[in-house]
């Protein structure tokens, strides 16, 4: 699907339309496979254990940039 035109709105723009398009998906029917189920709990338990890393935004798009760059 593409959006017509969507160059001609602002940012600020985008970002209501973005938050308003995120607000209407109903959260209720979501539907995950078991295979995501499984996966988001494995991650949960990750977390919950401290057996993971956290980056900030900012060092991601270093190690990109540095990756993209070598």
């Amino acid at each position: 699907m593409k959006i017509k035109d969507l160059d001609k709105y602002t940012n600020a723009e985008k970002i209501v339309l973005a938050e308003e398009l995120w607000e209407s998906v109903s959260k209720e029917n979501l539907e995950l496979s078991d295979a995501i189920k499984q996966e988001l709990d494995r991650r949960i338990s990750l977390v919950e254990e401290d057996k993971t890393e956290f980056y900030t935004w900012e060092d991601v798009k270093n190690t990109l940039k540095k990756n993209r760059n070598a």
